[in-house]
């Protein structure tokens, strides 16, 4: 029974549940967790004032078993055209080669369709050519791991371009790996939940643990079974951390029987961070699956643990990798929410066959995606989204989807050819790279690349206020498609290399400068922040014999200009250092310094050798052809007659290409919702 004004049947502003999650109470619940969205506070807001009607087997579909009960059919084909019969629906025909091709390389490769190859598929008059299409995006190992790594990173809270702090790892090598070998995926999870190997990835374990014991509800272990059950399992074990669930039917000690299988310390059950006395029995979510001796060690807990997650019999695991793709594909889960998988799918049929399917083929995620991309439900038109948990949904068709993060930054460098620089730690040439292998900036947080400081198992796609104001005055973005139109001109501004790299500085870090400056006429000595934890405080500077340049503190981001003229000056020696007063842990000094001997490019401190990603796009001599040339890599068609016209007096107003005409033209196709949707 829930304690007196918890929730007030009709009134929500009187419950203290609602207090609770909002903050007006403090403690703000879930405690120690992430606070609830306002989409979710909302819906319990709506909960209450509708009547708040308690049912303590809510999530759960009726007679829920883990057996898979897959249909009798050759294909999803068949599975879902016995769908469409039973809900009286005449599927629309397939999708334009056009759509398909630009829809098929961002779900597999997450990057455009270049028009070259557009061009060449829509000609193609064969009948199996999407099925061969699907079969050579799969085939290039690096472009889907590289795609992918994206998804797995939120999920299992991997990040690149970020300082990890305490026991957190990254898994980013293995992850790679892991994807390029299309490891089978229970193969995948078990080197996740049980390391034991040289080359399994400890970082996840760790990393579900990095924040420490922040309250009684999230020690480490629990951190581990909450992340581990809502990844692999999509069960969400947050709430009855802390005491007996009453929005779903898992209770408090379950949580802590899960958790024991991440310690070899006796864990005491701890209800609203009150002790109980009680010590938890290891025990895993679904008993029927297997048990684990209490006495037993660490190492066999997690072992044990990692063969009831991946178990055959265990057919949730299956069905939430499925459910977790099919939704990422087609925009709208099997089952609503994504991490209450207990709850009913709209066709159990069609989950269970996915799910069978996936295990007697090892497992193996690219043979999903392949019966996935290549089915009738994949290649019909989209239809209007609606609410994800909308009551008696049918399904249609796709829902249209937007453009991820990366996928966003990826499609400017591949329209332009202008790639961002990866950079090592040490005083080497950079290499081009994709945008998940660089830290999160203003413009990718805005277009919902989360902080991955736990396992993100859905991101925010909703338009917002600060997505508009970054994508129309942002600076990443003006910068960035200002070289861009100066590329497609063949116009880039030059990227001198420097005469002085520092590397990596950390700490108090000394770094010894010793240059021959003879004939220069001046230098330009340069701070760059990397990933100070508090960039505002770093004290760092240059002294540099025999001229008057300040020490301390030389302002991040600025350059100093030193005039040698006239002083008959050979070398330049002397010294860039970081002050010892910030290595304080709270401020983590992280900034290398750049000497130039003319005006650098800021958006290329450190020359790039090798090729980009994706090969540069052909040099179109004339307006119409640049034109037609973005149409068709941006939206995959050409433009019709009035919008070339529109087109044309922005990119050449006087019949010659101008590069901030090129520029408002790449931005206008940027911002079009044809552009920033998969439909």
């Amino acid at each position: 029974m829930l304690r007196r004004n918890v929730v007030v049947p009709g009134k929500s502003g009187e419950s203290l549940l609602m207090l609770r999650v909002t903050g007006a109470k403090q403690p703000v619940m879930p405690m120690g967790g992430e606070r609830l969205k306002d989409a979710e506070i909302e819906l319990l807001r709506r909960w209450i004032d509708e009547g708040a009607t308690v049912n303590i087997t809510a999530g759960k579909a009726e007679g829920y078993s883990l057996a898979l009960r897959p249909a009798k059919a050759s294909s999803l084909d068949a599975v879902m055209s016995r769908y469409f019969q039973e809900h009286s629906v005449q599927p629309q025909p397939p999708v334009s080669d056009a759509v398909f091709i630009r829809r098929v390389y961002l779900d597999i490769w997450g990057l455009l369709p270049p028009p070259e190859r557009q061009l060449r598929f829509v000609a193609d008059p064969s009948p199996d050519k999407r099925a061969r299409l699907v079969d050579e995006l799969l085939g290039d190992r690096r472009n889907y791991a590289e795609h992918w790594i994206t998804f797995w990173n939120d999920l299992l809270h991997n990040d690149e371009g970020v300082v990890y702090h305490g026991d957190r790892a990254s898994i980013t090598p293995w992850l790679v790996k892991a994807l390029e070998d299309n490891k089978p995926y229970n193969e995948f999870a078990a080197s996740l939940l049980a390391p034991f190997s040289e080359e399994d990835p400890s970082g996840f374990v760790e990393g579900v643990t990095w924040r420490g014991t922040v309250n009684a509800s999230q020690t480490p272990p629990m951190q581990a079974a909450q992340n581990s059950a809502q990844v692999f399992l999509g069960i969400n074990l947050k709430c009855n951390s802390c005491h007996d669930s009453f929005i779903s039917h898992w209770k408090l000690k379950e949580a802590y029987a899960l958790a024991s299988f991440f310690t070899d310390e006796p864990l005491e059950i701890v209800r609203c961070d009150k002790a109980t006395g009680q010590t938890a029995e290891p025990g895993f979510l679904y008993p029927q699956l297997g048990s684990i001796d209490a006495e037993a060690s660490v190492e066999e807990k997690r072992a044990a643990a990692a063969r009831f997650f991946t178990a055959r019999e265990n057919g949730l695991f299956a069905r939430t990798i499925v459910n977790r793709i099919w939704r990422l594909l087609l925009g709208r889960g099997l089952v609503e929410p994504l991490d209450e998988m207990e709850g009913a799918a709209w066709s159990a049929e069609v989950l269970d066959f996915l799910a069978a399917d996936f295990i007697q083929h090892g497992y193996d995620l690219r043979h999903l995606l392949k019966v996935l991309t290549t089915s009738q439900a994949y290649q019909l038109p989209t239809v209007p989204s609606r609410s994800l948990r909308e009551p008696n949904y049918v399904f249609r068709g796709p829902y249209p989807r937007r453009l991820t993060a990366e996928e966003f930054a990826d499609a400017v460098a591949s329209m332009t050819g202008d790639w961002r620089v990866r950079v090592d730690n040490r005083p080497v040439p950079g290499i081009y790279g994709r945008e998940w292998r660089f830290k999160a900036n203003a413009m990718t947080r805005a277009l919902g690349r989360p902080v991955r400081d736990a396992a993100v198992t859905e991101r925010l796609t909703e338009s917002t206020t600060l997505q508009a104001l970054e994508l129309t005055n942002g600076r990443m973005l003006n910068d960035w498609l200002s070289d861009g139109a100066k590329r497609l001109l063949d116009q880039p501004d030059p990227a001198p290399a420097p005469l002085f790299d520092s590397g990596l500085m950390r700490g108090a870090a000394r770094v010894d400068i010793d240059l021959d400056v003879s004939g220069m006429r001046e230098v330009r000595l340069l701070l760059v922040d990397i990933d100070s934890y508090d960039p505002a405080r770093v004290k760092a500077g240059w002294q540099i014999d025999g001229l008057p340049v300040e020490a301390f503190p030389a302002a991040l981001g600025r350059e100093i200009v030193v005039d040698l003229s006239g002083r008959n000056i050979s070398r330049l020696r002397g010294k860039v250092m970081i002050d010892p007063s910030s290595k304080e842990s709270d401020i983590g000094p992280a900034i290398r310094a750049f000497i130039f001997d003319r005006p650098p490019n800021l958006r290329r401190l450190v020359p790039a050798e090798g090729q980009p990603p994706v090969a540069p796009p052909s040099r179109a001599k004339t307006g119409e052809a640049l034109v037609d040339q973005l149409y068709l890599y941006a939206l995959s068609r050409r433009p019709a007659a009035a919008e070339r016209r529109t087109a044309l007096a922005l990119v050449a107003p006087s019949g010659r290409m101008e590069r901030e005409g090129v520029q408002d033209f790449l931005w206008t196709l940027l911002l079009s919702p044809e552009f920033q949707f998969i439909r």
